[in-house]
C-alpha cells in the first residue's frame, strides 16, 4: 500500500505504553517503504524524559525492584506475525548484551548490578528505565526515512477537534500543536484523594502531622519522615516493601545473614514502622521458579479450549458461574498432584486417590452444582486434615484468629513470613505455591476470556473485580521471596510491628496522633504523628487529576464506562468507555471520537491487568495469547493512525 500523504500524530505520554506506539510506527513505515515515499511526524508529550517516562527513571534509588524477574518484560513484540522491529530487543537480551559489552555511557551502579543480575534475578526498577531508554535511543538512530519525532518534555493540557478530522494539542509551555490524531498513554496518572484521605490530610495540616498520600516511591521524600519515631504505614502490597526498604537498607541498615537466617543490623537512623492493612500480613512471595510460571503446572479446565466452547456454544460466561469454577479445579488439582510427588507419605493410596480426584473434577462427571461436595468427598476418604488445602485460607492466614496483644501478632506475622518464604524456596515441590501457581497460569487466561467485554457487567463488578482481583493479587502478586525475610529480620529487630487485620484509622485530636487499632489485637492502638499510605494512586478516571483527562472528560469528548450490576444498577467503572479495534473512545454523546486512540491503564473496564509489562516469550515456556497484548494494541493504533 503507498503512503504518500503527510501525517503527524501526537502521542501523550513517553513511558513503555507510548514508546510501543512510537516504536510500531517506526516497524510500519520502514515495513512499507517500498510502496512509495513516507511523511510521519510524531510528537511525543511528556514532562518526564520519553522511554522510561514517570515510573521508570534511570535515576531513582536502585533499591526500588521490579515485581518480575529480568526474563519476563519487554518493549519489543516476538510476534511473526507482526511488522519487524526496526531496533530492541528484550530486557534479558539487553541484559546479556550489556554484560558482555556494556554501553560506554552506563553508570558505575549500573555496571555493577549488570555484574551479578541473572536471568532469574529480580532488577531495580531504574536498571528497567536505562533499558527504556537505551531501546528508545536505539529506535531513532535506524528511524525510516521521511519519519521525524520531536519530543516535548511538559505537560499536555488539552485535546480539542480542529475540524476536517484534525485535533489541536495545547500544551502547558502555551504552545499549540496541530495533528491529525492523538494517543492517549497517559499511564500512572495523579488521581484526587478519597474522602477519608482528604480527612487525614486536613487533619494532618490542621494539628501538625505529617500526612503522605498514595504517590509513585521515587517520588516520596523519604527523608521528612523522622529517625527513631513511629510511623504508621498503610497498606502491605508493593509499595510497603519500596517504604520498608528505603526506610531501613536506605538509611545505612544492613541484612546480615548468618547461618541460614537473616538478621538487621541497624543504623539508628530508621523510624519505628507500624503496619497496617485489611489482612493484617503483606502479599505471599513468589516461589523460586525457572519461567515465570511453573512448568510442573499445566491448566487442565480454564484452558483456551474451553474458551473456545462457550464462543462456539454462543455462551458469555459468567465469573463466578462459568471461568471460577474451572481455575478452582485447576488449582485444586495443582495442590493435590504437587502434594502426591513432594510428599510421598502425605496420602497412602496416591494412584487411587489421583484418579478419583481426577473423576470428581471432571466438568462433565455430574452436576454442576455438586462438583465441590464430590471433591470433598473423596478428600474425607483419602486425605488427612493437615494437608488439606485451604484456599481462601491461604491470602487471609490470620482470619479467625485473635491476639492478646501486639506483641503476640507480632511474632505470628513473622511465623507466617517465614514459613512462606520457605514454601517459596521449595519451588514446584511445594503444594501451596504450585495452587497459587495454576491461579498465575489462570490469570493469563483469564485476561484473553474477559477483554472486550467477554463476561457480563455483573461478573466483571460482583466477581473478577469485587473479590477475585484482590484475592488472587495478594496471593500471586507479592514480592521477591528475599522481601518477606528482610521484613521478618527488621519484625525480630524491633524496626517493624503490625497493627492487626481490618485496621480502622482516626487522628486523635487530644494528643495530636494518628492512631490505627484492629478489633482482633487487644491493647491500646498504635499511635504516630507521621502516617504514609503505602498504596498506588488510584487509577479510576473519575477521579484523575490529570489536567488533559479532565479536559477531555469535561468536553465529552471521552466517558467512563458504566457497567450494570445484577440488580440493573448503573456502576461507574475505573476505566474509559471505548469501542475496539484499535481503541478508539466512546464521547458523552455515544458516538466513537475518531483520530484518538487509548493504550494502557485507562483501558481497565475493557481489558483486565492493564499496569503489567509485555511478556517475552520464554523457550519452552507456555505461550498465552494475552502475554504481548499490549504491545498487538501499539500495533493495531499504528496502523490506523497511517491508515494502512
Amino acid at each position: 500500500m503507498e503512503i504518500t500523504q503527510s501525517t503527524r500524530t501526537a502521542i501523550i505520554g513517553a513511558g513503555p505504553r507510548g514508546t510501543s506506539v512510537l516504536e510500531r510506527l517506526l516497524a510500519h513505515v520502514a515495513a512499507h517503504a517500498a510502496a512509495g515515499p513516507v511523511r510521519l511526524h510524531i510528537d511525543v508529550i511528556d514532562p518526564f524524559p520519553a522511554g522510561p517516562g514517570h515510573v521508570w527513571q534511570p535515576e531513582q534509588p536502585r533499591l526500588f525492584l521490579m515485581n518480575t524477574q529480568s526474563f519476563y518484560p519487554t518493549l519489543i513484540p516476538e510476534d511473526p506475525a507482526l511488522p519487524a522491529p526496526v531496533a530492541g530487543t528484550t530486557f534479558d537480551q539487553w541484559r546479556v548484551r550489556q554484560q558482555r559489552d556494556p554501553l560506554p555511557f552506563l553508570t558505575g551502579d549500573e555496571r555493577a548490578e549488570l555484574a551479578v543480575l541473572g536471568s532469574n534475578d529480580f532488577p531495580s526498577r531504574a536498571l528497567y528505565g536505562r533499558y527504556l531508554r537505551c531501546t528508545l535511543e536505539d529506535l531513532l538512530d535506524k528511524a525510516p526515512d521521511g519519519v521525524t519525532i520531536d519530543f516535548h518534555e511538559t505537560t499536555a493540557l488539552s485535546v480539542r477537534p480542529a475540524g476536517d478530522g484534525m485535533f489541536d494539542v495545547g500544551l502547558a509551555t502555551g504552545n499549540t500543536l496541530r495533528t491529525n490524531s492523538v494517543v492517549l498513554a497517559l499511564g500512572h496518572i495523579p488521581s484526587r484523594l478519597n474522602p477519608e484521605q482528604r480527612e487525614l490530610q486536613a487533619s494532618a495540616e490542621h494539628l501538625g502531622l505529617r500526612y503522605l498520600p498514595p504517590a509513585v516511591p521515587a517520588d516520596v521524600d523519604w527523608s521528612q519522615i523522622p529517625a527513631g519515631e513511629p510511623v504508621l504505614v498503610r497498606g502491605m502490597g508493593l509499595n510497603f516493601f519500596d517504604t520498608m526498604v528505603q526506610l531501613t537498607e536506605g538509611r545505612g541498615g544492613k541484612f546480615v545473614s548468618s547461618g541460614g537466617r537473616l538478621d538487621y543490623e541497624p543504623s539508628g537512623q530508621e523510624p519505628r514502622i507500624i503496619a497496617a492493612s485489611r489482612r493484617g500480613t503483606p502479599y505471599r512471595a513468589k516461589a523460586a521458579l525457572e519461567g515465570y510460571y511453573p512448568a510442573s503446572v499445566t491448566l487442565r479446565y480454564l484452558t483456551e479450549a474451553a474458551l473456545d466452547r462457550f464462543r462456539k456454544a454462543g455462551i458469555r460466561p459468567g465469573f463466578d458461574h462459568d471461568l471460577w469454577p474451572l481455575l478452582h479445579r485447576d488449582s485444586i488439582w495443582a495442590y493435590y498432584s504437587t502434594l502426591v510427588r513432594s510428599q510421598p507419605g502425605a496420602v497412602p493410596d496416591a494412584a487411587a486417590f489421583l484418579a478419583a480426584l481426577d473423576e470428581a473434577l471432571h466438568p462433565h462427571a455430574h452436576a454442576a452444582g455438586n462438583w465441590e461436595d464430590s471433591v470433598e468427598s473423596v478428600l474425607a476418604i483419602h486425605v488427612g486434615p493437615r494437608h488439606r488445602l485451604d484456599l481462601p485460607g491461604l491470602a487471609a492466614p490470620l482470619a479467625g484468629r485473635s491476639f492478646a496483644s501486639r506483641a503476640d501478632l507480632d511474632a505470628a506475622v513473622v511465623e507466617y513470613l517465614l514459613d512462606d518464604a520457605r514454601r517459596s524456596a521449595l519451588g514446584e515441590d511445594d503444594p501451596v505455591k504450585m495452587a497459587i501457581g495454576a491461579l498465575h497460569h489462570g490469570r493469563a487466561v483469564l485476561k484473553t476470556a474477559v477483554a472486550d467485554g467477554g463476561i457480563t457487567d455483573e461478573s466483571w463488578v460482583a466477581g473478577l473485580r469485587g473479590w477475585f482481583e484482590s484475592f488472587v493479587e495478594g496471593l500471586a502478586s507479592g514480592p521477591p521471596a528475599l522481601r518477606s525475610e528482610q521484613l521478618a529480620a527488621l519484625a525480630r529487630a524491633g524496626v517493624v510491628s503490625f497493627v492487626g487485620p481490618d485496621p480502622k484509622f482516626v487522628v486523635d485530636r487530644r494528643s495530636r496522633m494518628f492512631t490505627a487499632s484492629s478489633p482482633w489485637v487487644e491493647g491500646a492502638p498504635a499511635a504516630a504523628r507521621t502516617m504514609v499510605e503505602a498504596l498506588a494512586p488510584g487509577n479510576r478516571v473519575s477521579a484523575n487529576d490529570s489536567p488533559v483527562l479532565e479536559q477531555l472528560l469535561a468536553d465529552g469528548l471521552v466517558r467512563p464506562r458504566l457497567m450494570m450490576t445484577a440488580e440493573g444498577a448503573p456502576v461507574q467503572s475505573t476505566g474509559l468507555d471505548v469501542a475496539p479495534h484499535p481503541y478508539r473512545p466512546i464521547a458523552a454523546n455515544g458516538s466513537v471520537t475518531e483520530g484518538l486512540y487509548v493504550l494502557g491503564l485507562q483501558l481497565s473496564s475493557t481489558q483486565w491487568g492493564t499496569a503489567i509489562a509485555a511478556e517475552a516469550i520464554q523457550p519452552g515456556g507456555p505461550v498465552y495469547r494475552s502475554g504481548q497484548r499490549t504491545l498487538r494494541d501499539a500495533d493495531e493504533i499504528a496502523a490506523a493512525i497511517l491508515d494502512l
